[in-house]
């Protein structure tokens, strides 16, 4: 989940969808940068190893991912939040594919409904792809290869990785800003991690939900379970 928070020290909002004007040319571009190499490696990935089942797949869980972003809810003293979905769309798809879905998904809500800045796009995919979605799936990861291969563990481990991943895209949110000069690192750092922490666990929420209900009828299409129904089903 993204989150839109009101800054007390007349700096607006700081918020994990960066407007134009909160970031330093410096730090725009190299965020673009970065995103922009991730988003070239998962296309040239995708063209290579994505099969008749996988895009469909990509295609729906982009449609739902976006859909989903669209949906703000007030959560508490001014602040408000949506569904991100990055470690949603890691443990369906793999990191790089989540990292191009969040591009694809964050491109539309800013060139569309001016939701991100323009010059802030490449921070933006930085932050909710690449550090959500690679990290989410990491740490996703770890959990399931040191943990039993059952259900229940890994929709735990899938709820700590969603909740971790919204945590971390907002940290590096925070450290942008401050790198910009836009607010100090002692109070953004503080008032995103604050909120996200909470907004996290209706992500995580969210998350396991939705895994749990595609484990229960295609295991086959969460690519991180390695149970062993998506053994069988492979």
């Amino acid at each position: 989940m993204a989150m839109r928070i009101r800054m007390v020290r007349g700096a607006g909002r700081a918020r994990m969808h960066i407007p134009d004007g909160f970031l330093s040319r410096d730090v725009c571009l190299a965020t673009g940068a970065a995103s922009l190499a991730v988003c070239a490696l998962a296309s040239w990935r995708a063209r290579a190893t994505l099969g008749e089942r996988q895009v469909p797949l990509l295609g729906m869980t982009g449609a739902f991912v976006f859909a989903a972003q669209m949906l703000n809810f007030p959560v508490a003293g001014g602040t408000s939040g949506h569904f991100l979905g990055a470690a949603l769309c890691a443990a369906l798809l793999g990191p790089l594919s989540a990292c191009l879905v969040l591009a694809l998904v964050l491109g539309i809500q800013c060139l569309l409904f001016a939701d991100g800045g323009l010059t802030a796009l490449g921070a933006n995919v930085f932050n909710m792809g690449v550090v959500a979605g690679v990290g989410g799936w990491g740490i996703l990861r770890v959990l399931t290869a040191v943990l039993p291969a059952r259900r229940g563990v890994f929709l735990g481990a899938a709820f700590v990785a969603a909740w971790s991943s919204v945590v971390a895209g907002s940290a590096a949110c925070a450290v942008e800003i401050a790198l910009s000069g836009t607010i100090e690192l002692r109070l953004v750092l503080p008032a995103m991690l604050g909120v996200h922490a909470l907004i996290g666990v209706g992500e995580a929420l969210i998350t396991v939900a939705v895994l749990g209900t595609v484990l229960g009828v295609r295991p086959d299409l969460v690519g991180a379970w390695r149970g062993p129904a998506a053994a069988e089903a492979a």
